[in-house]
């Protein structure tokens, strides 16, 4: 939600705009200052035609990357925003920890920025889950906020119970392919109440972080079985330590 214009000048005076990675003064509350600007990691051309890994210069255009090669994924593409690096990291801990839900319209432009012309207003945005436990003690779902952002710039309808996640599941990071999957199996549902919305759908998947893409392929696994035509990927930040120094 932004702030009538009328009233910015009354909340700059209250609240100083400082920049929300290092604290330092800025013009307007609308960002990162310069510097730490300059420390995101945001993906480019050329990149893989299926999920859009960074190449580097040395990369071709319309070329497949030998994770896809080797796996195919039932995706559509990948739209990150940035490369997960210690300054994503810090704006996705101050939103999902630290409670800073304002930082949401910053975290969506950038995921905007890197979002196809061709998701529009025809597509349904759903986020991905948090089981009600969860939610309840964070009190919001953050991919649900960024979903939010992505929805009204695009015009699209945001579908934030669209998928449910019937069980609580275990960090996944460290666990391997087969231990990952037994932990999400069964855990990701279409809503029944949702599901015929979905037959023939352009969805937009969003969450905050894609790490390995266990939890958002178990989501468009539930969706493309519900009938979705096409599913694609939108995170703010997506782990791929190999490619930081490709952009």
């Amino acid at each position: 939600m932004q702030l009538h214009p009328l009233l910015v000048p009354v909340a700059d005076l209250l609240f100083p705009p400082r920049c929300p990675l290092c604290g330092e003064a800025l013009a307007a509350q609308t960002g990162l200052c310069a510097a730490c600007w300059g420390e995101l990691a945001i993906p480019g051309d050329p990149c893989c035609d299926k999920c859009q890994r960074p190449f580097g210069e040395n990369g071709s255009t319309g070329a497949t990357c030998g994770p896809c090669l080797a796996d195919p994924p039932r995706h559509d593409g990948i739209a990150a925003g940035t490369l997960y690096n210690p300054a994503s990291r810090k704006l996705i801990l101050a939103l999902k920890h630290g409670r800073r839900i304002a930082l949401a319209p910053l975290l969506g432009r950038l995921m905007l920025g890197q979002l196809p012309d061709r998701v529009d207003s025809d597509w349904l945005v759903v986020p991905v889950p948090l089981h009600r436990w969860r939610l309840w003690s964070r009190g919001f779902n953050q991919a649900a906020l960024l979903g939010g952002e992505l929805a009204q710039a695009r015009g699209a309808r945001l579908v934030v119970d669209g998928l449910v996640r019937r069980k609580r599941t275990p960090t996944l990071g460290g666990l391997g392919k087969a231990a990952r999957a037994r932990a999400l199996s069964g855990a990701i549902a279409i809503n029944s109440r949702r599901a015929r919305g979905f037959k023939g759908a352009s969805v937009l998947l969003v969450d905050d972080v894609l790490t390995s893409g266990a939890t958002s392929a178990a989501c468009v696994s539930a969706l493309k079985r519900a009938g979705a035509d096409r599913v694609m990927v939108a995170c703010f930040a997506r782990v791929l330590d190999e490619a930081l120094d490709l952009v």
